[in-house]
Parts: structure tokens; sequence; C-alpha cells
């Protein structure tokens, strides 16, 4: 049996084709751009070098990158856009894999201080999540994370709750039911509500809900996990309306037509043809939306009551302790040590939790794409 190769994965061709390929280049190009890109290249990286051993002299390779592509863009502006769009997507990625490493790096001595036996073996930081005190100034001093995660899951569950259903179906309304003139009136009066600063829907939630609902439900004190999922699911509702509205948009009118022609109705074709198609980027949008509520800072830490515990019972939503956003924002001016190093482990989370949810939409659109034929 002859076994074929594909020479696609064969190393050496592909070195061969790169050598080829710069070879191309280089004869293509001038002297006198190649020496451009070159300035522009060193002094990046220059750059970069410079910022991360904080040297005073960063500014000067910063001037002259500044200067070469200056030159570059008036002489060589084709060959200057590209490797300026290259090198912000290589920063792109370099800056968030500098701040993964950082945040995960200064959250380590709190995870070797929360570090408890099992069977004779230690795990690190297994304390953290094992036990529900968070206390950074009477002994024994512990940095349990039980009690934000519990109110982070709270308020996504219940931001989650008000914002799909609304959006999908808003979303739904604007794409296939709307007149036109009422879809240019709406759509931007949506996306207007999403650049309204957090802090007003907290301050409104604060000011507004929260007295009412400590009046109506005879709660002591003001804040609790339901309105501020209420306010937080307000303030994801334009993402997710936008993102779904675009992707039930985007579903092809001979799908619909052809359906429509098989005699079904209007709302049977969006729930057996426009849905279902346009899944992934519905899903998606409302993954965003989940993302919102998640990273959601101003509104939980204006709204709820910044205590680290848990609620009793679990399930009471009438009453709203501390998130791990809102955690961050009361904490961060005063903390040191490994207070401040407990803080960091609480972005750790959010970013582990933002990750998840962002390698979930990738799943479920590659799914689709399977499920309807397409490229995989």
């Amino acid at each position: 049996m002859t076994r074929t190769t594909d020479t696609r994965d064969d190393p050496a061709r592909r070195a061969r084709r790169w050598r080829k390929r710069i070879h191309a280049f280089r004869s293509e190009t001038s002297t006198a751009a190649l020496v451009t890109v070159g300035t522009m290249t060193v002094a990046l990286v220059a750059s970069l070098v410079g910022f991360l051993l904080a040297s005073p002299f960063t500014a000067l390779p910063v001037a002259l990158f500044l200067l070469a592509a200056g030159v570059g863009w008036v002489r060589y502006q084709g060959l200057t856009a590209r490797v300026l769009t290259f090198a912000m997507t290589i920063a792109t990625v370099l800056i968030l894999l500098l701040i993964t490493v950082y945040i995960t790096v200064e959250s380590i001595p709190v995870i070797r201080y929360e570090t408890t036996t099992v069977f004779g073996v230690p795990v690190p930081g297994l304390r953290l999540f094992t036990e529900t005190r968070w206390d950074a100034v009477a002994e024994p001093i512990r940095y349990s994370m039980v009690p934000m995660i519990h109110g982070t899951v709270m308020v996504t569950t219940i931001a989650t709750a008000v914002a799909a259903p609304l959006g999908v179906a808003a979303a739904l309304f604007l794409s296939e039911i709307a007149p036109g003139a009422v879809r240019e009136v709406v759509k931007p009066g949506v996306e207007i509500l999403a650049g309204i600063p957090s802090i007003v829907y907290g301050f409104i939630g604060f000011t507004i809900l929260s007295p009412w609902a400590s009046e109506q439900f005879r709660t002591t004190g003001q804040g609790s996990y339901l309105f501020v999922g209420i306010v937080v699911g307000l303030m994801a509702l334009p993402t997710v309306v936008s993102v779904a509205e675009d992707a039930l948009s985007s579903v092809p009118e001979s799908m619909k037509s052809g359906s429509l022609a098989m005699g079904t109705t209007d709302w049977q074709t969006m729930t057996s043809i426009t849905i279902p198609a346009a899944f992934s980027g519905v899903s998606a949008a409302v993954l965003l939306g989940v993302g919102r509520a998640i990273g959601e800072t101003m509104a939980a830490t204006v709204m709820l009551r910044g205590v680290p515990q848990l609620t009793e019972p679990l399930y009471n939503v009438f009453y709203g302790q501390e998130t791990l956003t809102s955690l961050i924002a009361n904490n961060y001016g005063n903390a040191h040590g490994l207070q401040m190093d407990a803080l960091f482990l609480a972005g750790v989370i959010l970013f582990i939790t933002v990750l998840a949810i962002s390698i979930g939409s990738q799943y479920i659109e590659w799914r689709m794409h399977r499920k309807l034929g397409g490229e995989v």
C-alpha cells in the first residue's frame, strides 16, 4: 500500500516556498523601502524592550518609529500600511499575552498561601474554593473566592434571563416584522443605549430600584442580586439586540422565500428557517451579553452591599453582597500584600470565565457550520 504525502505539510517544501516569497519580495522592493521598513521594525522592537525594562529612553525608539512610519507612509504607502497592520496585530497579541502573564504571576502568592492538604498531598489554592471566609484583617486571614463567585453567578444568571429572551425577541422583530421606517428609528436608538455609561445605570438602580425594593420586600438595607441582575441585563440588552439582528438579517432571502412558497406562515418560517440558520450568530450575541454581565463593575459596585459573604439561603436573590468585579473596585485602592494578590486572582477567574465563554461561542459556530454543510 502506497502512502501519499501532503506536500503542504512537508517542512522542506514549506521552507523553500517561504524562501521564494522572501526573494521575490526583496527583488520587487527598492533598497530605500527596505531600509525604511527595517528601521520601523527595529525601532518598534526596541520600543517594546524599553517598555518592558521601564527604560527612560523608550521615547527615543518610539520617536524613530513614528518618523520612519511617516516617511514610509509618504513614499511607500502600500508597503508601510502592510507593515503597520501586521505590527498592530502582533502588538495586540503581545499585549493580551503580557496582561495574562502579569495577572497570573501576581496571583501566585495568594494561591500558595491558601494551600491545603488533601490525603497528605498539598493542593495550592484549594482553600480559596472550599472555604467561604474572606477577612484581610482578623485572624485567621482568609481570601476565599466562593462568596464573590456566587454573587457573580447570581447576577449573571438573572441578567442573562433578562437580556437573552428580550434581546432575541427584539432582534427578531427588527429583522423580520418591523416596517423599514420603524427599524430605521428603533435600531439606532437601541445602539445608543449601549453608549450610556454603566455608572448611570448603577446610579438609577441605587436611587430608584434599590429603595423601592427595600421597601416592598422589607429587606434590611439596600442591594439585591435580583435588581442588580435586572439592571445589568438591561445594560447587556443593546449588545444582544444589535448582534442578533445582524445575524438574523444575514440569512439569505432565498431560504425564507422558499419556505413561504411551501405554504408556511411567517412565524413558522422564522422559527424553522431564520432562527436555526442564524443560531450561531444569535448564540454569539447572547454570549456577548453574558460576557458584559460577568465583567460589569460599576453598576454592581454601586448597588451591592460590598460584603464578601454568602447570602442565606444561597438562592436568596433579595440580598446582594459582592461580585468579583465589585470586589476589585471596592478594595484595590487600599489593598496591599496578599490582599492585592487576591484581587489579581479575582481578575484571573474573570479572565478564564470570559475565555471559556468565547471558546464556547466559537464551538457553537463550528457546529452550526458543520450542520449546515459549511467548511469546517
